[in-house]
C-alpha cells in the first residue's frame, strides 16, 4: 500500500453520513447539482461525503481501481464554508461546491504533494496554487484530491505502461480492470468515469487527455494551446502542453473549461479567448456542419472502424455534410519533428521546474536520472528512463536543430496540416476515431497503441474534443473532433449535438 494513501484511508473513515433526504443519481451533472442545492435537497458537504464514500468503496477495495491517490483533508470543511456562503449570497461561481479531482502533476496548496508519480517528488509540497487551480477555486470548486498518472506524464521510457507510476502503482480501467486506462491522465479518466468526482482535470502533450477519456468512456477536451495557463504544472513541452477538462458529459466538460480559461500574462504562450463556451451547447449543433473524415487515421482495428462508420451515419442523420477522404498527406513527417522538440523542451523546462522545489528534491534532469538509478528497484522495475537520457543529451533551445524541428512541426500540422484541409474542402471540422479499444495492461512489453488521432491537434496546438462513440467488446471508444485555432465553439456544437442524439455512454459496473 502506498504510504501517501494511509492518511487518506484514515480520513475516509471519518466521513459523515449524508442526510436521508439527499438525492444522488449515478451521474449527476453540475447543473443538476446546483438545481438541487437551490431546492435544498443536497449540500456541498453531502456531495463531498458521497464522493469520499464512493472512493473508499470502489477505489480501495479488492477491485482497487487506484485512481485517487491523495485526498484533501480540508474538503469537508471547505464544503461547509461554501454551503454557508450559498445561504448568505447564493452561488459563488459556475463551480460552486463542485468537487474536482486534479491530475497529480498540478500544484495545489491543499496539503497535497505534486509528484508526477515519482517517488523523488513525494515531498514536493507547493507553496502556491497553479493559476488554473486559482481559477477553479474562484469559481467555487473544491479540490477533492489528486489522481494517479503515467509517471512523468508518460515521458520517461519508450516501453512504459500507461497508468503506472513508481509512487502509486498501476491504475485500472473500470470497464475491465485487466486492460489499460491509457495515459497519461489515467487516474483522471478513471475517476470521472467511476463517479469519484463531478469532473476532473487532465493534462496533455499528445493524447494524454483524449486517449484516457476515450478508453474510460468520458468526454475530454484539449483546448487551444495557451488559453489555459501552464503555470504550476510539471512540464514536458511548452509548445504543446495544456490542461483540459474531463467529464461524463459534454456540458460538464464545457462548464469546467469555461472556469479554466483565463489570461495569465505570466504564461509566455498565452492566447486570449473571448469564446462563450456554454453558448455553443446547441442541440442542432451538427446541422449544416461540413465534416471531413481523415480516413488515413482509421483502418487499424476492424471493430473500431465499424463503430466509427455508425458514428458517421449518425452525424449525417443530424444534418451534417460529410466530406470523405480528407486525409493528411504528411503524417509520416511530423512525428520525428515533434519528438525532437519534446526532448529539447523537456530538459529545458523540467530543469526550471525542479530548480524551484524544496531541499532534498533533485534539482535537474541529470540529478533525476541519478535518483532513478539509485532507486531502480522501485522506479525502474518494469521499464527504464530512455527518454530522460535522450533529453539530457540535447543542448539548448537556442540550438538550430531545435528551432528547425519546432518550425517544421508547426508548419506540417498547421498550414500544411489542419488549416490546409479545412481550407481545401471548406470544412468546419475533421473527425477520426480517437484511438482503439483498451489493450491488456502489460508491464513487460509496455503499451500496445494501434493508432490514434491526437497528434495533429496536439502538435499544432489546436483544439480537440473526444466524445463517447460506442463500444468494442464492451470497451469504450471515442470519436475525435478537431479544427483550427480557437474553434472550440464549432467543436462543442458538433460534440454536443452528437452526444445528445446518440447517448452512447453507459457507466462502468463497479464491484
Amino acid at each position: 500500500m502506498n504510504i501517501l494513501r494511509l492518511p487518506v484511508l484514515v480520513f475516509s473513515l471519518l466521513i459523515i453520513a449524508f442526510h436521508s433526504n439527499a438525492e444522488f443519481s449515478e451521474n449527476m451533472t453540475i447543473t443538476e447539482i446546483h438545481q438541487q442545492m437551490k431546492t435544498k435537497k443536497i449540500s456541498s458537504e453531502q456531495l463531498v461525503s458521497f464522493y469520499l464514500a464512493r472512493i473508499k468503496k470502489f477505489d480501495d477495495n479488492g477491485m482497487a481501481l487506484n485512481s485517487v491517490v491523495q485526498l484533501n483533508k480540508h474538503a469537508l470543511e471547505q464544503a461547509k464554508a461554501l454551503d454557508q456562503y450559498f445561504k448568505e449570497y447564493g452561488l459563488k461561481g459556475r463551480l460552486h461546491g463542485i468537487p474536482v479531482l486534479l491530475k497529480d502533476n498540478i500544484d495545489t496548496t491543499d496539503g497535497m504533494a505534486n509528484t508526477g508519480g515519482s517517488t523523488a517528488l513525494a515531498n514536493n509540497f507547493p507553496t502556491d496554487d497553479a493559476f488554473l487551480v486559482k481559477q477553479l477555486k474562484d469559481a467555487g470548486a473544491i479540490i477533492l484530491g489528486k489522481t494517479n498518472l503515467s509517471e512523468w506524464a508518460n515521458f520517461r521510457s519508450t516501453t512504459s505502461s500507461s497508468g503506472w507510476s513508481g509512487l502509486y502503482g498501476q491504475s485500472k480501467n473500470p470497464y475491465d480492470i485487466t486492460t489499460s486506462p491509457c495515459g497519461s491522465s489515467s487516474g483522471s479518466g478513471i475517476a470521472v468515469s467511476a463517479n469519484f468526482a463531478t469532473v476532473t482535470i487532465g493534462t496533455e502533450t499528445d493524447g494524454s487527455v483524449t486517449c484516457p477519456a476515450a478508453m474510460n468512456g468520458v468526454v475530454g477536451i484539449k483546448p487551444t494551446l495557451g488559453t489555459v495557463s501552464r503555470d504550476g504544472i510539471i512540464p514536458i513541452a511548452h509548445s504543446q502542453d495544456t490542461a483540459g477538462p474531463m467529464a461524463r458529459s459534454v456540458t460538464d466538460a464545457v462548464i469546467l473549461l469555461s472556469a479554466m480559461v483565463a489570461v495569465d500574462n505570466e504564461d509566455s504562450d498565452v492566447v486570449s479567448s473571448n469564446i462563450q463556451y456554454t453558448s455553443h451547447l446547441k442541440l442542432d449543433g451538427l446541422k449544416g456542419k461540413r465534416i471531413g473524415i481523415a480516413r488515413n487515421l482509421t483502418g487499424y482495428h476492424k471493430g473500431l472502424d465499424k463503430v466509427f462508420n455508425q458514428a458517421v451515419a449518425a452525424l449525417k442523420k443530424q444534418g451534417a455534410i460529410i466530406i470523405e477522404d480528407t486525409n493528411f498527406e504528411n503524417t509520416d513527417q511530423w512525428g520525428d519533428a515533434e519528438f525532437e522538440v519534446l526532448l529539447y523542451e523537456f530538459k529545458d523546462e523540467l530543469n526550471k521546474y525542479l530548480a524551484k522545489t524544496a531541499d532534498g528534491i533533485p534539482k535537474s534532469l541529470s540529478e533525476m536520472i541519478e535518483y532513478n538509478n539509485k532507486n531502480a528497484d522501485v522506479e525502474m522495475k518494469y521499464f527504464g528512463q530512455e527518454l530522460f537520457i535522450m533529453a539530457q543529451a540535447k543542448g539548448s533551445i537556442t540550438d538550430e536543430v531545435y528551432l528547425e524541428a519546432l518550425a517544421n512541426a508547426k508548419r506540417l500540422t498547421q498550414e500544411e496540416g489542419i488549416d490546409a484541409l479545412l481550407k481545401e474542402h471548406d470544412l468546419d471540422l475533421i473527425i477520426a476515431p480517437t484511438t482503439g479499444p483498451a489493450w491488456k495492461t502489460d508491464w513487460v512489453n509496455g503499451d500496445h497503441y494501434l493508432g490514434a488521432a491526437s497528434s495533429a491537434a496536439a502538435i499544432s496546438g489546436y483544439p480537440h474534443i473526444t466524445v463517447p462513440m460506442g463500444y468494442v467488446h464492451g470497451l469504450p471508444v471515442g470519436l475525435s473532433m478537431f479544427s483550427g485555432k480557437l474553434q472550440e465553439g464549432v467543436l462543442i456544437e458538433a460534440a454536443f449535438g452528437y452526444e445528445q442524439s446518440t447517448k452512447h455512454r453507459v457507466s462502468p459496473k463497479l464491484q
